[in-house]
């Protein structure tokens, strides 16, 4: 699991909106109702046209991919494009059956973790959660799979990522990513008043390095909160550059890319403004709507970064973003005045 500023171009894929649970902080609404998935057909020519466009990484989340009746067979296609392949899960449903659907195709399984057993189960909303995400712990270490866990940090939970990262430790994970909660799907109704402020981003930074210096080369401890001065430094690696290779394939000039359980295609992340979107995979292959995209939105797109870089390169008390949720942020308030403009 790769940071996505940093590391090797990654296309994220949501086959399904099913999930076991129905989360107070989930992004996509998922739940045990919803039935939005996509054809299996489809998602084969996916993968096919990203790794011709250079993505390097196949990443699976959901809903809960494992539910996705086909993802063992997208998972070996992917190896066979010659990519390397992630599956976020919320570990309850890895029982015999789907842990030897993963092995032998899944580079890295990450599972889950939003604090001690009682936050963690009150995150998803359920009271079962941690212990049969434990419980299946064996299995996830049987089959040899690199694995590791994501912990949501929240503005109250700081103070648990200590007992997150030492659990991580102690059950044989070599990844600990920090993702910070954003306010968008259920937790933007269920959560809000919840993602996590400057001051605590400050505190989260400090105990990750914390971490780091304690746990060494046992776990890799990744936090997806930057320093404003480390955007600065780096404007080519967060899209603020004014041009670009004209003949760079769209891997280069994009990632992650996006894939949401209707088949529409976005950058950055789940839910991001349509009107930067490069249409939907359901209708078009994703190597006919790259090079209209590149052409037409890809500068709108980019001129959405260098504002967002501005931005974030302005000083201000705490050194601390989520870079990937302000973009989302901005990217929502430029369809709100575009519609409000149609509206006039």
């Amino acid at each position: 699991m790769e940071a996505a500023c940093f590391g090797a171009p990654i296309i994220q894929i949501h086959p399904t909106r099913r999930c076991n649970l129905r989360c107070l902080h989930c992004y996509s609404f998922s739940a045990p109702e919803e039935r939005d998935q996509l054809r299996s057909d489809v998602l084969d020519a996916l993968l096919t046209d990203a790794a011709a466009l250079g993505y390097k990484v196949a990443s699976f989340s959901g809903g809960e991919p494992v539910l996705y009746t086909d993802l063992g067979r997208l998972l070996r296609r992917s190896k066979d494009l010659g990519l390397r392949t992630t599956v976020t899960t919320n570990g309850m449903l890895l029982d015999d059956q789907r842990m030897a659907m993963l092995t032998g195709c899944t580079d890295v399984l990450a599972i889950s973790l939003d604090g001690v057993p009682k936050s963690h189960n009150r995150m998803r909303a359920s009271d079962v959660a941690f212990e049969r995400m434990q419980a299946n712990l064996d299995r996830v270490r049987a089959s040899g799979i690199a694995f590791g866990f994501i912990f949501t940090l929240t503005q109250y939970n700081v103070d648990e990522m200590d007992w997150a990262a030492g659990f991580a430790v102690e059950q044989g994970a070599r990844l600990f990513q920090i993702h910070p909660l954003e306010e968008v799907g259920r937790a933007s109704e269920l959560l809000a008043g919840s993602r996590p402020d400057e001051m605590e981003s400050a505190f989260a930074y400090l105990e990750a390095e914390r971490l780091r210096q304690t746990y060494g080369e046992r776990l890799f401890v990744q936090l997806d909160i930057f320093h404003r001065e480390l955007v600065r430094q780096f404007p080519a690696r967060f899209y603020a550059e004014e041009a670009w290779p004209q003949d760079a394939q769209l891997a280069d000039l994009i990632t992650p890319l996006v894939v949401e359980a209707d088949g529409n295609v976005v950058p950055m992340g789940y839910g991001f403004a349509r009107q930067f979107g490069l249409g939907s995979i359901a209708e078009t292959r994703l190597r006919d709507i790259a090079p209209e995209w590149i052409r037409l939105r890809y500068p709108s797109f980019r001129r959405l970064c260098r504002d967002v870089y501005a931005e974030a390169c302005t000083p201000t008390e705490m050194p601390f973003l989520n870079w990937h949720e302000l973009m989302g942020t901005r990217s929502a308030e430029v369809r709100a005045s575009m519609g409000q403009a149609a509206a006039d």
